[in-house]
């Protein structure tokens, strides 16, 4: 299951993890962020161990939100080691996700 994020969390969850992170940022009123869900949830599923899958609600963590520059969601980023290694703005394919990912593991 993906882990809720917010601006005091995100520094020790995702910065400073020693496994690569998904970031799915999102809102609740965001209709592609809602179809997104199901496969965030698959990759944290099938992925769990390798790697950490969290979710930032940019309505409720704006600071955040403008720190990693983001316009429009859903927006995914893989952090690696700290620092950002892939960025996917808009629905993707779960295997693009995928692809990303077997990258750091």
């Amino acid at each position: 299951m993906a882990v809720e994020l917010n601006e005091s969390s995100f520094q020790s969850e995702v910065l400073e993890s020693d496994v690569p992170v998904v970031v799915d940022f999102w809102a609740v009123w965001c209709g592609p962020c809602r179809m997104l869900t199901p496969t965030i949830e698959a990759l944290a599923g099938e992925y769990e161990g390798k790697i950490k899958v969290a979710k930032v609600n940019v309505d409720e963590n704006q600071q955040l939100a403008a720190k990693y520059g983001i316009m429009s969601i859903p927006t995914v980023m893989v952090f690696n080691e700290g620092k950002v290694a892939e960025q996917f703005i808009g629905v993707q394919p779960k295997g693009v996700y995928e692809d990303a990912v077997k990258k750091y593991i």
